[in-house]
């Protein structure tokens, strides 16, 4: 099978030119901060507080329905029907799916925005690095165990949130879809930072794993500092998505330069490695021009820290002779996926090792935060994520028809209606190639709203651009998609 060829997610049959089933690289801290709220458009009864400009104040914390068990679906009872067939003509069951778009899970890189606003506050160029890096880093955490895939986002569907406990709002929108990409652009209610990129993951089918390379440029600006940031996500790579456990790891190189002072971070996310020792391990350092200025390690499903490089190799070479004592190893042989299933048709599932052993002099960058305790039946989504797709009574009022909240086959998953979501699912696809079809014939190129493609103003690469004015909420214009 071709490497390059993809994997996509309808509901049945097989023509679906829809979509790309892009397995996302998308995180959970309760950085709680205290933000000034007196510009808020909106007023509430005197000595109340106003009322976030989404409409929601108090975020729920589970969803309308239990996850659809897919203990029932079977990958390769799909695809051993379709020898012979273009793997990019394959459909997947919506039962593989979670209820989020992909532009909802591209916003879960703000679930630890605390770090953001941490980095902003830093007087030394070192601190804030080692800011950016834990978000950097954090940004990913919330992929962990989440085997479902995101929708992929029409063309012109938009996500919009506003946080404002969080310090933050907003917005993205589905910019193109051959190639799919995603381009988001997010800002700190107190003018303290920039967040903003374009996604557009290039998925590979190695047989029994599918793996997301991702492409598309992050940024992040410190307005105070004058300081730009940019960087690329690591691989992420899901396991066995024919037979047996899903598993998931991350893994590559992540460059995070500083484009005012010329300082790198260097992050290597490890991959799983024999017995899977080195599984979900993430180390790196901090450098200027000239030398390492500072050593960062641990999980990206757990915890960040930083020590400097002295105490580092100190430690490391008194452990090299021994002089330390050594934790009671946890088993080192993996254990099989299924039993049932031939060996050679699936990845091990690695046995999680040790957690992060800390050393002496460590500083403590990032924690991730428990998930709440009925995330197994919610797809293993955090508080941040369950949260996302929340719709409350008036919403829509506010929402350009364009958002991902009200999206009917997403909203019918969510809420336990697996019929309804998978016929909305394949009644909006045959939309949008409807649409495209009458735009080939009139020959009428597509317009994007809210974002323009450009040149990354720090790296000089292609990029799309913010173009402003969502919050005004001059919504008239918008395509009806839904």
């Amino acid at each position: 099978m071709n490497g390059e060829e993809e994997f996509f997610d309808a509901v049945t049959g097989f023509d679906s030119d829809n979509s790309t089933g892009e397995f996302s690289e998308a995180n959970k801290v309760s950085g709680m901060i205290d933000f000034d709220t007196s510009k808020s458009t909106r007023s509430g009864r005197s000595g109340e507080r106003p009322p976030q400009e989404n409409g929601v104040q108090k975020h729920r914390t589970a969803l309308p329905a239990p996850m659809f068990t897919r203990s029932d679906f079977s990958v390769w009872s799909i695809l051993k029907k379709c020898i012979g067939l273009e793997l990019s003509k394959i459909t997947m069951p919506i039962a593989f799916n979670e209820p989020l778009s992909f532009l909802q899970r591209i916003t879960e890189y703000m679930e630890h925005v605390y770090l953001i606003h941490k980095a902003a506050s830093e007087t030394q160029a070192l601190e804030r690095m080692q800011s950016v890096a834990a978000f950097a880093v954090s940004a990913v955490a919330s992929q962990w165990e989440r085997t479902g895939k995101p929708f992929n986002p029409l063309l012109g569907e938009t996500y919009e949130l506003i946080r404002e406990d969080l310090g933050f709002r907003f917005i993205s929108e589905q910019v193109s879809h051959h190639p799919p990409i995603s381009a988001f652009y997010s800002e700190g209610l107190n003018q303290d930072f920039m967040f903003h990129g374009s996604i557009y993951p290039k998925l590979k089918f190695w047989g029994k794993s599918v793996e997301a390379e991702p492409r598309g440029t992050i940024t992040l600006e410190l307005l105070k500092h004058n300081e730009a940031y940019t960087w690329t996500n690591p691989t992420c790579c899901v396991h066995n998505v024919i037979l047996g456990q899903l598993w998931i790891e991350q893994y590559g190189i992540v460059e995070i330069l500083n484009h005012r002072t010329g300082d790198k971070c260097i992050l290597h996310f490890k991959p799983c490695g024999l017995f899977g020792k080195e599984l979900h391990r993430v180390e790196g350092y901090i450098q200027d021009r000239k030398k390492k200025l500072f050593i960062i390690y641990g999980k990206w499903t757990e915890c960040l820290w930083g020590i400097d490089p002295v105490s580092y190799e100190s430690f490391k070479k008194h452990e090299r002779r021994g002089d330390h004592p050594r934790k009671a190893k946890m088993d080192d042989s993996p254990e099989k996926a299924n039993s049932d299933v031939p060996g050679d048709m699936t990845d091990d599932v690695p046995v999680a090792q040790e957690t992060v052993q800390v050393i002496p002099g460590s500083k403590l960058l990032w924690r991730i935060n428990s998930r709440p305790p009925n995330s197994a039946q919610m797809y293993n989504f955090t508080s941040f994520t369950v949260s996302l797709n929340e719709l409350e009574s008036g919403m829509e009022k506010t929402l350009p028809p364009t958002d991902c909240r009200l999206r009917p086959d997403i909203r019918g998953m969510e809420n336990g209606n697996m019929d309804l979501a998978s016929q909305e699912k394949e009644r909006l696809e045959e939309k949008q190639r409807e649409a495209r079809k009458e735009r080939a014939k009139e020959e009428a190129e597509w317009r994007t709203r809210w974002f323009y493609p450009g040149t990354n103003p720090y790296t000089g690469a292609p990029d799309w651009l913010y173009a402003g004015d969502y919050f005004e909420r001059n919504f008239s214009d918008c395509p009806d998609i839904y």
